[in-house]
């Protein structure tokens, strides 16, 4: 994002988006997604057995990431509507599936009778589906949350879009 900035900045949404992730992320990867103390209190709110903040994690994977993608796929192609709702969905959806398959893979050649420890299946061999429905389902709140936004304050004015040559730190509203 560094690297990207001056040459392709994205609007603050999006980086805003990423950073909730991130941090989202940087505290699974510190307790361990299935020994993160928010899991298990959520767990028992809710009368579960399993810490479900991985799962929280993935959903949010798809839900913060439709923004940033959504914007690169609006500014870098001739997409627009229902192809780019579409396109952002199956990209998430794609990402997530590859995350799944690189974890396993991982998991296999590093250690294979640790394995599901390092997954964090919990004892759930649907995990790898449960996590990428879950994006899945994150990604279309996203898409949908960003269609509803458009709708409540309006398209694109002359000149107000980064296409309209006002700067093109502001996020496009078409």
């Amino acid at each position: 994002m560094l690297a990207s900035y001056r040459r392709f900045p994205l609007s603050d949404a999006s980086y805003l988006c990423i950073l909730t992730f991130l941090a989202m992320h940087a505290v699974g990867a510190h307790y361990t997604y299935a020994g993160t103390p928010l899991g298990f209190a959520a767990a028992e709110l809710r009368g579960l057995t399993r810490n479900h903040y991985d799962r929280l994690k993935h959903f949010a994977f798809g839900l913060l990431f439709a923004c940033p993608t959504r914007e690169v796929l609006l500014r870098t192609s001739n997409l627009r509507g229902l192809r780019l709702a579409f396109a952002t969905v199956s990209m998430l959806l794609a990402a997530s599936a590859g995350y799944e398959l690189i974890e396993w893979w991982v998991a296999l050649v590093v250690d294979p009778h640790a394995a599901y420890a390092y997954l964090g299946t919990q004892g759930d061999v649907f995990d790898a589906q449960k996590d990428e429905s879950l994006a899945l389902a994150g990604s279309f709140t996203g898409v949908a949350l960003r269609a509803a936004w458009t709708r409540l304050h309006g398209r694109c004015k002359p000149g107000r879009c980064s296409r309209g040559g006002a700067s093109p730190r502001r996020s496009p509203r078409c």
